[in-house]
């Protein structure tokens, strides 16, 4: 009889475009989405979670340039159910949800939505096929108020997790505004809006690469076309010059004020309808932002914002981290944008036939995340448990009843569960923890009912930079009686703390 081939080891590996994220990484995001609802729950939103997954059907097509069911997302075919798909964003499953559930759901229906999506799209460098978003949105208004209020919500939101006044800039825009400057500059038909759509994607896409490409760069896309450092030709929109002028005097138009840049932006528009229509939109908003309090400083109309997908319809904003940070080659650059929206009023009549109205954004919680980090506002070694320490096997007992006393008190605690024949690997354990405290009591402690406390985050001070002369006044390792186990350890994290923040 033939020998079976064993059978070849799993490799432990990670799926291409996909990560793990441990301890601290997954408590500092909850922190941050915590404090993110709070806001959210602030304004009157209310909290849903979808399922995973959806039907192709549901998505739709707004996946940029993407056609096929399987190509941009995760998707496979059930039998009974035909094409289904993970989600990639939260908005096409929050216009099924309102769709499917309208009669009982309010109108407007405010909620906000966080959890991972998933794109099959090449990974890159910071670039991940799986990744947390955090969405709030407003379905069945067409009052730009809503806008308002998720720009001033957004504001606070960054202002809430940490990020200060100075350090971001969240700018308004309107899809109506560079409709208009399209019709203006020839390249928009009211009459037959599919006319010259190629042209205008060639033109939405050259208009956001102003930060990279310059005006010289984006002026190329908008005529003939452009060949870049590598020698690739990218065809331009064919646009003549007093075209490309339009177009470029609409990127040029912001001013120091936002009742400036409205005045301009009239100028620009004039004879466009929707286009007009827009900039009252824009004007409207600055208005209402003023009213709350919410200045040039913090939110500002900005005509550069475009927004990339194609299914924006009126108001667009984008949340900007104003700050410098380092890159991978050591130069100082921007941090960018984390966060983005805007009016989509024809999502939800896929479903129903009927025109909806809604606005939302979106905040990239990973970017958020990192800019959080780049500013010291995140701890990457947050604490870890206190650790009872096991100095006699057969007391086991003895260990769990103070572990228990420590957490009915409110303080993360466990006992040490690998071998305890070697006491310095339990305190290499509590320090691979990032242990704040240990616990010792041995066979004499407990006779004389003593327990002895060790300060780890001192005794690491002390081991460092310090003589123990400099501390005598609060030694790492103290001896208390076993009934005050709980109240020392209470003051002895209560001193670390205040250490930290000082």
């Amino acid at each position: 009889m033939a020998k079976q081939k064993k059978q070849p080891r799993p490799k432990a590996i990670t799926p291409k475009g996909f990560r793990d994220y441990f301890g601290a990484e997954v408590t500092a995001r909850k922190q941050m989405l915590d404090q993110i609802a709070e806001v959210y729950h602030r304004y009157g939103f209310d909290a849903l979670e979808t399922a995973a997954v959806e039907t192709v059907e549901a998505l739709g097509k707004f996946l940029p340039d993407v056609e096929r069911p399987n190509a941009g997302v995760f998707a496979w075919e059930e039998e009974d159910s035909g094409w289904v798909a993970l989600r990639y964003d939260m908005t096409a499953p929050l216009a099924r949800v309102f769709a499917q559930h309208r009669n009982d759901l309010p109108t407007p229906y405010r909620r906000y939505a966080m959890g991972p999506v998933w794109r099959n799209e090449k990974p890159g460098p910071g670039r991940f096929r799986q990744f947390y978003q955090c969405d709030a949105d407003t379905v069945g208004t067409a009052s730009v108020a809503a806008d308002a209020e998720i720009c001033a919500m957004l504001s606070d939101t960054l202002e809430q997790v940490g990020i200060e006044r100075g350090d971001y800039i969240v700018r308004v825009n309107n899809r109506k505004v560079l409709n208009g400057v399209m019709e203006v500059a020839g390249v928009l038909d009211p009459s037959d809006p599919e006319k010259f759509e190629a042209e205008r994607g060639i033109v939405l896409r050259a208009i956001d690469k102003l930060d990279r490409l310059g005006e010289t760069g984006v002026r190329a896309l908008l005529g003939a076309g452009r060949k870049d450092a590598s020698g690739d030709f990218t065809d331009g929109a064919g646009l003549t010059e007093a075209q490309a002028d339009v177009v470029m005097g609409f990127m040029a138009a912001k001013r120091e004020t936002g009742a400036l840049t409205v005045a301009r932006l009239r100028e620009l528009v004039a004879g466009s309808a929707v286009g007009a229509e827009g900039v009252d939109e824009l004007e409207t908003i600055a208005e209402l932002l003023a009213a709350q309090g919410y200045a040039s400083d913090r939110i500002e109309i900005d005509p550069a914002v475009v927004r990339g997908l194609g299914y924006y319809t009126g108001p667009v904003y984008e949340a900007e981290l104003t700050f410098e940070v380092l890159d991978e080659k050591g130069n100082k650059r921007q941090f960018g944008s984390v966060a983005g929206g805007g009016r989509y009023d024809d999502l939800v009549k896929r479903f129903t036939g009927q025109e909806v109205p809604a606005t939302g954004v979106s905040i990239g919680v990973d970017r958020l995340l990192a800019a959080l980090t780049a500013k010291g506002r995140v701890d990457t070694r947050t604490a870890g448990p206190v650790v009872v320490t096991v100095m006699d096997k057969a007391r086991m007992a003895d260990y769990q009843t103070m572990v228990a006393e420590l957490r009915q008190a409110g303080i993360r605690a466990e006992v040490y569960l690998g071998n305890p024949k070697n006491f310095g690997n339990q305190l290499k354990y509590a320090d691979n923890r990032h242990s704040p405290i240990a616990i010792i009591q041995g066979g004499d402690e407990a006779v004389a009912g003593v327990v002895q406390i060790k300060d780890l985050i001192l005794g690491a001070k002390i081991a460092e930079n310090a003589t123990l002369e400099e501390w005598k006044s609060r030694p790492s390792q103290i001896e208390v009686p076993r009934d005050e186990l709980v109240a020392q350890v209470q003051a002895m994290l209560k001193g670390q703390s205040d250490d930290s923040e000082t």
